[in-house]
């Protein structure tokens, strides 16, 4: 894709604010403390103005859901190898796309720079739109659509809503962990879902599960796209490489083609790639690690909780307590479903304390503020 029509496509989400030569993407829903993070950010680069950067030039916000926004440099050739690789990866000529994330947020803007470069059809449509039925048509062939896992688990409860997602020819599921039960669900309904990983430092998704291995009964992150490399750590840490890794943080500017991420993982036999989470959301309990993602898959299972997180919360015996928070405000999950679906962890990794939070800290794509949990729960009673 050419830088001009990047430029036109990129002004024409309205999120656009230019500085010091380069185009940030904004949202336009943050808060105070966000909005002012943003703007250290882009002054941080004050005094540079003149002529656009020849790369780096677009600056996507990253970190926004715990008030540290940061700004990843891209530009058209980060952004192209990106479209390349997706549709090497599906087989896909043309994309077509309904699009129900905000274009400031990567997988967005993705969405709309696929279709832009392949001649497709894009079809910007709100959330709260499809979550009540009303779904837009799709002529022809080749649409895919982007959705977190909460918005998937919505729509696989409705049968209406499962006969339109069947018409699709990718469903990309990402920001966040499937967990078992939901992915047993969209492949008993025979959607063609591929579970995704990717970054906004990495133009969206390096991994993707391809549908038929999904319904096959895959339920890795899948394997690499043509335009990326994923590597690990001597100590599990996911590492990127490959043309659609960002030029740095605004405003700095990197010649490096490798990201090494925050995420834990593995690569099983076939290469694909097995997201455990994040580093820093790893829990040490009694000297033992616990990841938040297997805790919840199991309290998921359950059927207790549409939502739930699990944190880390400081303690004077143990360095740390694993501690499940669910919304406030619904019925108290049922205590022995509950431990029947958690009796297959050891016991150290089970939840010692459980809060209902009342206000529950998500951003508008459904992905969870999960930084803001501990510091809001309320101190343990001594007994």
């Amino acid at each position: 894709m050419e830088r001009a029509a990047l430029s036109q496509l990129v002004r024409a989400t309205g999120c656009a604010e230019e500085r010091d030569g380069c185009v940030f993407l904004c949202d336009p829903r943050w808060g105070a403390s966000e909005r002012a993070a943003a703007t250290a950010a882009q002054q941080a680069g004050r005094g540079r103005a003149g002529a656009p950067p020849a790369e780096g030039w677009l600056c996507l916000p990253t970190g926004g859901t715990s008030g540290g926004v940061r700004f990843a440099r891209h530009d058209e050739r980060t952004l192209t190898a990106a479209v390349v690789g997706f549709c090497a990866h599906f087989g896909l000529a043309r994309v077509n796309a309904v699009d129900v994330l905000p274009p400031h947020h990567v997988s967005g803007l993705m969405a709309r720079v696929r279709c832009a470069a392949t001649g497709g059809a894009h079809v910007a449509w709100e959330w709260k739109e499809l979550a009540a039925g009303r779904w837009p048509e799709r002529p022809g062939g080749g649409w895919v659509i982007s959705l977190v896992p909460t918005q998937l688990q919505r729509l696989v409860a409705v049968p209406a809503a499962v006969d339109w997602l069947r018409g699709f020819e990718v469903i990309l599921v990402g920001g966040g962990p499937v967990w078992p039960e939901l992915a047993d669900a969209a492949a008993r309904a025979r959607l063609p879902v591929a579970l995704s990983y990717g970054l906004t430092e990495t133009a969206a998704m390096v991994t993707a599960l391809r549908p038929e291995e999904f319904l096959a009964g895959g339920r890795s992150s899948g394997g690499a796209l043509p335009h990326a490399r994923v590597t690990l750590t001597a100590e599990g840490g996911v590492q990127v490489a490959g043309e659609s890794v960002f030029r740095g943080y605004y405003p700095d500017v990197s010649s490096s083609r490798e990201l090494a991420t925050e995420d834990l993982g593995t690569l099983d036999a076939q290469g694909r790639l097995h997201v455990l989470g994040r580093r820093d959301a790893v829990i040490i309990t009694g000297g033992k690690k616990v990841f938040p993602a297997e805790v919840e898959a199991a309290l998921r299972a359950s059927g207790e909780f549409e939502d739930v997180a699990v944190v880390g919360v400081p303690d004077a015996d143990w360095g740390q307590v694993v501690v499940a928070c669910y919304p406030a405000g619904g019925r108290a999950p049922d205590e022995a479903r509950t431990a029947a679906a958690l009796a297959g962890l050891a016991a150290y990794k089970r939840p010692k304390r459980w809060v209902a939070v009342a206000d529950w800290p998500r951003n508008a794509q459904g992905k969870l503020n999960r930084a803001a949990l501990p510091a809001g729960l309320p101190p343990p009673v001594k007994g």
